[in-house]
């Protein structure tokens, strides 16, 4: 059970309002966090995340993330309200959002490409902090060259992970050799570094009661607009009026096609270095079939 007390007090002194908790609703779908509605007088509700108290900074980071992706006005993300240690617990508090609304693919692509329009202010890839993927630290780090960023902080991280998670000497080996061939896939493609959701899957995204689009979850930096795309197609859920209005605003690169394995493969390894299992064999068919296209 989570500190009821601690939490009601964030949530009174960070609304201006006194907040007194009536019941709490467990809430499923999440693999990493405990997650409840809690319910107050009034009607009024909110969106709790629960972790142990050793993973604030990862509420943290969430919380700026959101906030980044809100100041862009063009997409709409759960509001912050507060976040905090109680002595079991790390928590964080949003804006309950009612996600009951009926879908609307060509109006979130439409949102998606004006957010990765937004780009760094000259900073270059990456952000002003680490966050998470999953349950994973996400080094970013800015960097002037994406594919520098790409090898080191993102394909190359993952790795090492791997190699200590026990992958195959031959999923290591093919991962190296994509390290160092890296560039021949970004031939005359040089991608400005938009603001990105960083984790697009279709269980972190939904429409409102209004069917406007709401994402939520996010591992977010400044980067190529593809990691985006490429995320969208790895686990399936958007519709292909999503992709034509995406393309309609801003039509993706011809070269897309052969660097969205390469984005896929960054969530792959992740998924084996959290979860173990097939997701190895997987990665590994993914580097093969990228190492086949080199001259």
């Amino acid at each position: 059970m989570f500190d009821s007390q601690v939490i009601s007090a964030d949530i009174s002194s960070s609304t201006a309002t006194p907040f007194i908790l009536k019941n709490h609703v467990a809430v499923g779908g999440g693999d990493i966090n405990e997650t409840y509605r809690l319910q107050g007088e009034c009607g009024r509700q909110f969106f709790l995340k629960l972790n142990h108290a050793s993973r604030i900074a990862m509420f943290v980071a969430e919380a700026e993330g959101l906030l980044e992706l809100a100041r862009a006005k063009v997409i709409r993300v759960p509001a912050p309200v507060c976040y905090g240690e109680t002595r079991a617990h790390a928590y964080l508090v949003l804006e309950n959002l009612d996600l009951s609304g009926t879908a609307n693919g060509a109006l979130m692509g439409q949102q998606l490409a004006k957010l990765h329009q937004t780009d760094s202010n000259g900073c270059g890839h990456g952000w002003h902090r680490e966050n998470t993927i999953g349950a994973t630290p996400q080094k970013n780090s800015w960097c002037a060259d994406w594919v520098d960023f790409l090898r080191q902080q993102r394909l190359g991280y993952q790795l090492k992970l791997a190699s200590k998670r026990g992958a195959s000497r031959k999923l290591l080996n093919n991962g190296q050799l994509l390290l160092e061939e890296l560039d021949f896939y970004f031939d005359n493609y040089v991608p400005m570094p938009s603001l990105l959701h960083g984790d697009l899957w279709a269980g972190n995204a939904a429409y409102d009661e209004a069917g406007q689009p709401v994402i939520y979850d996010p591992a977010v930096y400044y980067g190529d607009r593809e990691t985006d795309i490429a995320m969208t197609e790895l686990f399936g859920g958007f519709s292909q009026e999503f992709y034509s209005a995406y393309e309609q605003i801003w039509p993706l690169d011809a070269g897309y096609s052969r660097r969205r394995d390469i984005y896929k493969l960054y969530h792959i390894l992740n998924h084996f270095n959290m979860f173990g299992g097939g997701y190895a064999s997987q990665a590994n068919n993914i580097l093969e079939k990228l190492l086949i296209l080199l001259p």
